[in-house]
């Protein structure tokens, strides 16, 4: 699992990138043989009413299904990589279990929302 930290008018330092990394690949290493990639976008969103957040994108190229797309904002960095983290692995055990069920499903020449095995 290659793991790539971008910022967007922010400067992350060398703890913020260290943090992320922590965090994804605990995260993400029971699926480390489905992760191909994982992209994260740290940001600084101005005008918002309530100041300046920090905002956290990450996107996960996996080799069994399409690629996922969390965002989070908080004013916290820290706070926001927290949560995306958290709906970044959510999302990809929901996407490795729907293409597990439809290859299942298409094994045995059935269409639609089979059952679970």
């Amino acid at each position: 699992m290659r793991i790539q930290v971008r910022n967007r008018n922010l400067q992350p330092t060398a703890a913020i990138r260290e943090y992320v990394e922590r965090r994804l690949l605990y995260a993400l290493s029971r699926y480390g043989s489905c992760v191909r990639n994982v992209t994260v976008c740290l940001s600084t969103l101005v005008g918002n009413p309530g100041g300046e957040r920090r905002h956290c994108q990450i996107g996960v190229a996996l080799d069994q299904a399409d690629k996922i797309a969390v965002e989070d904002s908080d004013a916290d960095l820290y706070a926001a990589i927290d949560r995306a983290v958290e709906r970044t692995q959510r999302a990809v055990s929901r996407a490795l279990e729907r293409a597990r069920v439809l290859a299942l499903n298409s094994g045995s020449n059935e269409r639609g929302g089979g059952e679970k095995p």
